[in-house]
């Protein structure tokens, strides 16, 4: 009874937030400029900016860990500055974001902590001047972005509680990065915090 009645909540939130395009005429915005994303761990939330201009705020969950992510083993959402540097529109989670994670500013933590070695720095440094992000096959840690929730996106969007599920991602509705993938491209400017 008391999870049916969480459920029912849940929906009734759902139902009653604007969409983007809503958003945007209340704005009186007829297209996103300069895109950019602000990320807040502790308010969870993700917020588009057109400009200086915020958008919209999206309810978004991240991964298991509490902390800051700093190394590949960690479920941790990482903090930093980051750009979307690929997108992907059939992901196991519907639309996935990749962010150039780790980039120079975390490889230089990683390096200092000695998670990782000098010759790995240097080699994966060199990636990160000459590409968007590192090549999958260069380092151990995971690919780090903003997708959906896949199949089970009915179940968790209309949770009115913050359930942190992912493996250092941050999710949001497939609805909401559906949203998000009409304004965004490569290059959009990530921040975390």
């Amino acid at each position: 009874m008391f999870l049916a009645g969480c459920y029912i909540y849940g929906m009734v939130l759902n139902v009653r937030a604007d969409s983007l395009s809503e958003r945007m005429a209340e704005l009186h915005l007829r297209t996103i400029n300069n895109p950019s994303i602000v990320i807040d761990k502790k308010k969870y939330t993700l917020t588009l900016y057109s400009d200086s201009i915020e958008v919209k705020e999206y309810r978004a969950v991240f991964g298991k860990g509490n902390q800051d992510k700093q190394s590949a083993d960690e479920f941790s959402t990482p903090a930093g500055e980051y750009e979307i540097c690929e997108i992907d529109t059939s992901h196991i989670y519907h639309k996935f974001f990749r962010l150039n994670y780790p980039n120079i500013s975390d490889l230089r933590v990683a390096l200092r902590m000695g998670l990782i070695s000098r010759q790995d720095y240097e080699s994966m440094s060199l990636q990160t001047y000459y590409s968007d992000s590192i090549s999958q096959s260069s380092f151990k840690w995971r690919k780090i972005g903003i997708h959906g929730i896949g199949q089970l996106n009915f179940l968790f969007k209309n949770l009115p509680f913050v359930f942190n599920w992912t493996d250092g991602s941050i999710a949001i509705s497939n609805e909401e990065i559906d949203e998000l993938y009409g304004v965004i491209q490569k290059g959009t400017k990530v921040t975390i915090y």
